[in-house]
């Protein structure tokens, strides 16, 4: 199915709650102060395109695809990225509040995640490698059988992380959130 080109367009205070984003490609676009909440944007193709405080809450984004989105100032809760579309994904966040989406068994690689909140994220079964934890609040994030390698953690906070169940290879950390790879084992540091 070939989807309808919308290039270089700018929306902005849009409230695509009740009327629904139209299935199109969407390319060099920006979306400022839109609602997304609950709605529907599965089978979208995003290219090129920034997200400006914009809120997707809940919001379904099956085969949806993000080839060099940046979402900055935005609020993701409980977004499931697992079901968007894997070719090309290339995206990044700054600034955003994550909290109990999921990128379980997905590849993620090279994904800057600069200055969010993200509680109970899930990383399950993922492919985090050389990714940016710059400034984030990973509290209650899951880490289970996900591949770190050459992530930097080094400003990230209140996350644990099991050295045994994770692939940690050539990932940076800093002195002062090492507790963070200390706490499954239940050591006490003072």
């Amino acid at each position: 199915m070939t989807l309808p080109l919308v290039d270089n367009q700018n929306f902005s205070n849009k409230d695509y709650t009740s009327d629904i984003l139209p299935k199109a490609e969407y390319s060099y676009c920006s979306f400022t102060n839109c609602n997304f909440e609950n709605s529907d944007i599965s089978n979208i193709v995003f290219l090129e395109c920034e997200f400006l405080d914009c809120n997707f809450s809940n919001t379904n984004v099956k085969y949806t695809t993000f080839n060099d989105v940046m979402f900055t100032s935005c609020k993701l809760v409980g977004v499931n990225f697992k079901n968007c579309n894997a070719f090309l994904l290339a995206f990044g966040f700054k600034d955003c509040i994550l909290n109990l989406s999921a990128f379980t068994d997905m590849t993620i690689n090279k994904t800057n995640f600069l200055d969010c909140k993200m509680y109970q994220v899930d990383f399950t079964h993922t492919e985090v490698k050389s990714c940016q934890f710059h400034r984030c609040d990973l509290k209650n994030a899951i880490f289970k059988n996900t591949n770190l390698e050459k992530s930097d953690f080094s400003t990230a906070f209140n996350f644990n992380i099991d050295p045994s169940l994770n692939n940690l290879k050539d990932a940076i950390f800093s002195k002062e959130n090492l507790i963070g790879l200390l706490a499954p084992f239940k050591i006490k540091v003072k």
